[in-house]
């Protein structure tokens, strides 16, 4: 059983030591979108930081539909925020494109969130701050984050914590259910991440942690999406010359 006060409390102690070695007196700046890793990941910097250390920052692009849920986080934890609309810098990097150079549809779709990390560490370097990673263990596992935009950050609370782990720490931690159990879409064609992924968190998670799936086109499937991307999880390889 998940002891989500347990993990909590050794989760806050970790943070609490990180930044001890790490930044004295830095802040935590974390990506708001509204979900709830961003929620929870800010949550637990709160608890263990006090809410005067966390600086949230919101990135829509043009138009976001479900920012309202970024507002009710902020507000929720009483933390200091910035709103930064990015739509300007994605454009700009599409347009100045050379002509003959088209970019890949996965590249389009990626832009942004490498344009976020890229907000968030102007703004973590300007405020004496920490970017929070906020990815979690099972879309880790399955390689659903972008390399350089949310996979990047100075600190991971909840990467080895599993989609329904952290919706337990959330609850555990105080946050509205409607933020911990937000659908997260992906901003572009309206699916949801399991809608994209091809299985639910749920079976995914259960997978994870006991090994037990009764799908086995799903188990397939989770099991090449893990192999395919877990270079995202390895430090860059680097050559190192047999004399030094």
């Amino acid at each position: 059983m998940f002891d989500a006060k347990k993990v909590c409390d050794e989760c806050v102690a970790w943070i609490r030591d990180f930044f001890e070695e790490n930044g004295k007196n830095c802040n935590a700046v974390v990506g708001i979108s509204g979900g709830k890793d961003s929620s929870v990941a800010a949550a637990v910097c709160a608890k263990a930081l006090g809410k005067d250390r966390v600086i949230g920052v919101l990135m829509p692009c043009g138009v976001q539909s479900d920012i309202d849920a970024a507002y009710t986080l902020v507000n929720h934890l009483g933390i200091k925020y910035y709103v930064v609309n990015i739509k300007d810098a994605v454009e700009g990097v599409k347009n100045s494109m050379p002509e003959e150079l088209e970019l890949t549809s996965q590249s389009l779709t990626n832009l942004p969130a490498r344009i976020r990390m890229t907000t968030l560490y102007a703004v973590s370097q300007s405020l004496n701050g920490r970017v929070v990673n906020t990815c979690n263990l099972s879309e880790d596992w399955v390689g659903y984050s972008t390399r350089y935009g949310d996979a990047a950050g100075d600190f991971s609370p909840l990467s080895h914590l599993t989609v329904t782990e952290v919706k337990a720490l959330g609850r555990h931690l105080g946050l509205p259910e409607a933020l911990v159990e937000k659908v997260p879409i992906d901003g572009l064609s309206g699916k949801t991440d399991e809608d994209n992924l091809g299985f639910t968190y749920a079976e995914l998670d259960r997978y994870i942690r006991t090994g037990e799936i009764e799908n086995l086109e799903h188990k397939e499937l989770i099991d090449k999406k893990h192999k395919a991307n877990l270079f995202k999880l390895q430090m860059m390889p680097m050559f190192k010359p047999s004399e030094v």
